[in-house]
């Protein structure tokens, strides 16, 4: 044993390097699966991923990854690539309060700072707590020790007068990691607006001089608004940097030089389970900004303030438990990002009103991470590693492209009144949708391995969404009951139960129900075996079908089986004999909604 740990110990690979090791393990895995392999240097790209702006996400991270790379930095340090400096505290566990009326909210808010929670995430304003209630819901908070972030979804300034008026009555200090949350071109974009409403720049300069005055900070450039509204990583951190340059302008042009507004703002983003992408943006992020600010000849040039919070999209409703995974994972992606704040939606977020386990246990994903895992204990724990760091640096690239972009079409309001930017967002909504219709891009609990008989938990509704997500696709199916379909499975269980099994979680994810006849040997006696089914699913291997499909298929429409489908693709023989068939790769949604809609037109005409 110990012959084998030491690394200077001959074995059978003696003189190879360790990447062909690599290499050459990873090309006999993949051959084991079917895969063709025309040599093993082939490997790394086969394993490889593209995110669906087309950036690589390398299966083996190298050292020739980093040769071509500028020098990063130290954290702590311009560019901030390495994040803004050592955390011994760790991240901001910042709790969102959704309640709107305010004596819940207050019991809330006692109820996440006393579990844990480190600062308030509070939206005020429209379908939001009014913002004459914040003295109410704060009633109980030491504002000098827990900061609040205000989260306007109308107009910001009586938010801000509210937060400002209730601090000098308490006579306190805020917190300094508080803010007013002013963000009038967020709110445009989760309006679907082609611009921001109009705001007097009076109300700016008066919402910029009441944070300064407080020592917080005034607005917020929401890039998650973005990415709610279908933006890829790279678009939504080009989006950011425009807001936030236009931002800046609008300040200026108030009489607000930049150099007093930069200590005034705080970034938002999303963190989704997509863990190297979201590792890579909040260090890109941080990047681009001081690029941005190099290139203006601010002084100073302060590390970017991130906030990060999980992806609304990614949430599901369906097999909602899935979502503390989905949550754990984006938290820890942030965390090692250099995020200065996370927010972890609650799993039951997207059943409606999270309720305290939700909240308690989005509270404990950080707590976890953060005392257990210590994953706050070393700064930028993923600096180094060629694959983030070549990573950190092509979307950093990318998101500069879009950048550009947007300032050539004339800066963020521009961009959003041309319709510029969401024809791209849209284009990146087109390509994610084919990838979750195909599977490329699963949802464990709703597109993959779906609970066939599972009760949601009872919530109330939540007063508004950030937009759509992605498990809506299948879920908008599930919602409807349907008939059932009936497997035929052909020969015995190890012959058919790949497809079987292939098939029932299929339909499973469009809410269908499935039985099957069992073990058949022969089409002989198939009558027998139905059970009413209008719908019937032909399931064995490519060799049962060649031999005896026909005959089955016969004798099912001859039983009175409206609709035969198959597992699998059928060959040019069976093609004609079947009404329908799905395989991997294909377009699930629409397989499931011809089926759905026979079932549902045949228990129609049953119904006459």
């Amino acid at each position: 044993m110990t012959a084998r740990l030491d690394p200077a110990a001959p074995d059978a690979a003696a003189g190879a390097d360790r990447e062909t090791r690599w290499q050459e393990a990873a090309a006999g895995v993949l051959r084991k699966a079917g895969r063709d392999v025309p040599d093993a240097a082939a490997a790394p790209a086969m394993l490889s991923k593209r995110t669906l702006e087309g950036l690589q996400v390398p299966a083996l991270g190298t050292p020739e990854l980093l040769e071509s790379l500028p020098e990063q930095g130290a954290p702590g340090a311009s560019p901030y690539t390495r994040g803004p400096g050592p955390r011994p505290d760790g991240w901001d566990v910042r709790a969102a309060v959704l309640e709107t009326d305010p004596a819940t909210a207050a019991a809330v808010v006692l109820e996440e700072l006393t579990g844990g929670a480190t600062s308030l995430l509070l939206p005020v304003g429209i379908d939001a707590l009014p913002a004459s209630g914040l003295a109410d819901v704060l009633d109980g908070v030491y504002l000098d020790l827990a900061a609040v972030v205000l989260q306007p979804t109308g107009p910001a300034l009586p938010a801000a007068r509210a937060l400002a008026d209730l601090a000098a009555a308490k006579g306190v200090t805020l917190h300094p990691a508080s803010g007013l949350g002013a963000d009038p071109i967020g709110h445009a974009v989760r309006a679907g607006a082609t611009a921001p409403e109009a705001t007097e720049s009076a109300e700016l300069a008066e919402i910029a001089e009441l944070a300064a005055g407080l020592g917080i900070t005034a607005f917020v450039v929401d890039g998650s608004a973005a990415h709610d509204a279908g933006a890829g990583d790279a678009a939504e951190l080009g989006w950011a940097l425009a807001a936030a340059v236009q931002l800046l302008r609008d300040l200026e042009a108030a009489g607000r030089p930049a150099a007093t507004v930069l200590p005034l703002l705080e970034f938002r983003f999303a963190a989704t389970d997509e863990q190297f992408p979201t590792i890579a943006k909040f260090r890109a992020a941080r990047l681009l900004w001081d690029r941005v600010l190099e290139l203006s000849g601010a002084d100073g040039r302060p590390a970017q303030r991130q906030h990060a919070v999980t992806s609304w999209p990614m949430t599901t409703r369906y097999d909602p438990y899935t979502n503390l995974l989905r949550t754990t994972v984006a938290c820890f992606a942030a965390g090692v990002g250099g995020a200065d704040a996370v927010t972890v939606r609650p799993f039951d977020v997207a059943v409606g009103l999270p309720e305290s386990l939700g909240r308690r246990t989005a509270r404990n994903i950080s707590h976890l991470l953060l005392g257990e895992s210590h994953v706050a204990a070393t700064a930028d724990p993923a600096g180094g590693a060629p694959a983030v760091e070549a990573l950190t640096w092509e979307l950093a690239e990318a998101a500069w492209t879009e950048f550009d972009a947007i300032e050539e079409a004339g800066g963020a309001c521009a961009a959003l009144a041309d319709g510029s930017v969401r024809a791209r967002w849209a284009a990146t909504v087109a390509e994610r949708t084919k990838r979750l219709a195909t599977r490329k891009q699963p949802i464990t609990g709703v597109s993959e391995f779906p609970q066939t008989a599972e009760t949601l938990p009872v919530r109330r509704p939540l007063p508004s969404v950030p937009g759509e997500r992605w498990a809506q696709l299948y879920e908008a199916l599930r919602d409807e009951p349907v008939g059932h379909v009936q497997l035929a499975t052909m020969g015995t269980a190890a012959a058919h139960t790949a497809r079987t099994t292939f098939l029932s979680n299929a339909l499973a994810a469009g809410g269908i129900p499935v039985t099957t006849t069992g073990d058949l040997a022969s089409a002989e006696g198939v009558a027998d075996r139905l059970d009413g089914a209008q719908v019937v699913c032909l399931a064995g291997t490519d060799k049962d079908y060649a031999d005896w499909g026909p005959g089955l298929i016969e004798a099912l429409r001859a039983a009175g089986v409206g609709r035969v489908l198959l597992a699998g693709r059928p060959s040019d023989e069976l093609a004609p004999l079947v009404d329908d068939s799905l395989a991997v790769g294909q377009d699930l949604p629409s397989f499931l909604a011809r089926t759905r809609a026979a079932l549902q037109l045949q228990t129609t005409g049953a119904d006459r």
